[in-house]
């Protein structure tokens, strides 16, 4: 930041010097706004990865398959549980890296605060003395206006008043030109020392600049490099998540359908031999005909049918 193009033509002023650190509290309160996500975006995952692995260790998922499927099965939840964990890892990393943010914020408050204090210490001496320098002037201008009213009086009653008079306007004259002259050296001195402050503060002003820039610069250079930082981290758990379903992937692949079936046979078969024909005959049952002695039963005798 050139100094040069934040003066203002009010030598008290301090609205270019108040637009940098202004500027300067707005990337401070940036950086704390990204130190915040990180820290919320942590509890996310955490929380996330935590039900994860409760979801992969409490819900019942396909706990009655066997064999190859059952591997499979075996695996997908260590995997989904592996994914939980990995969440919570990346939670614990978020928080390191916001820890990291609110160390880089309080590292260049430090730094800035030292040189914050020496320029309002400039600010206030050099406020002070240009107060000074105004009230000398005031005070040699009422000393100027004194000088000549005197001499006014003496050139108005040159002919008109008595010897004794004139001396008194004479002497009158010659207090307010010594009173002039103590205040022209005042003024002068006021002058000479506003002018040797407003150097100092002008040679700070532009140190102060100067630090500033490079602070900025390494502030938005490490914000940058943060957040590049965080989504390298966020690709990077993509990556592993990733690898880890590849890993059901691959058990899933040796998973066969014909294996399954015969592991089941082999596991819950009650033999091969089929029941023979039934051996079980309905019961006979004797049937009596009450006819009349005109039965005409037709299998009367067949059935042991009587006539009477």
């Amino acid at each position: 930041m050139n100094g040069s193009i934040f003066y203002f033509t009010d030598l008290t002023s301090t609205v270019g010097y108040d637009s940098i650190i202004q500027h300067l509290n707005d990337g401070r309160k940036n950086c704390k706004e990204f130190e915040d996500f990180l820290k919320e975006r942590a509890v996310i995952e955490e929380k996330y990865g935590k039900e994860l692995i409760n979801l992969s260790k409490k819900k019942p998922c396909g706990q009655t398959e066997l064999n190859t499927l059952k591997r499979s099965l075996d695996a997908f939840k260590q995997q989904i549980d592996n994914v939980g964990q990995g969440h919570i890892q990346l939670a614990q990393t978020l928080r390191e890296e916001a820890k990291k943010m609110e160390d880089f914020r309080e590292k260049q408050k430090l730094h800035r605060k030292k040189i914050e204090l020496i320029m309002e210490a400039i600010h206030k001496n050099r406020n002070l003395q240009y107060k000074k320098t105004m009230e000398a002037k005031r005070l040699y201008e009422q000393r100027c206006r004194d000088k000549d009213e005197a001499e006014q009086a003496v050139h108005r009653n040159a002919n008109l008043v008595t010897q004794k008079q004139q001396e008194k306007l004479f002497l009158k004259l010659a207090q307010t030109k010594s009173a002039l002259e103590d205040s022209d050296r005042s003024y002068q001195q006021s002058i000479t020392s506003l002018e040797k402050i407003r150097e100092e503060w002008q040679k700070e002003h532009i140190k102060a600049c100067e630090f500033f820039e490079a602070q900025e610069c390494e502030r938005i250079s490490y914000f940058r490099n943060a957040i590049w930082l965080h989504v390298n981290q966020l690709s990077q758990s993509c990556v592993q998540n990733d690898e880890k379903y590849e890993e059901i992937r691959k058990s899933l692949e040796m998973c066969s359908i014909e294996k399954d079936i015969e592991f089941f046979v082999n596991l819950r078969k009650t033999g091969s031999s089929a029941p023979g024909k039934s051996s079980v005959h309905p019961p006979k049952v004797a049937l009596v005909c009450f006819y009349s002695s005109s039965c005409c039963c037709p299998h009367q005798h067949q059935f042991g049918c009587k006539t009477h």
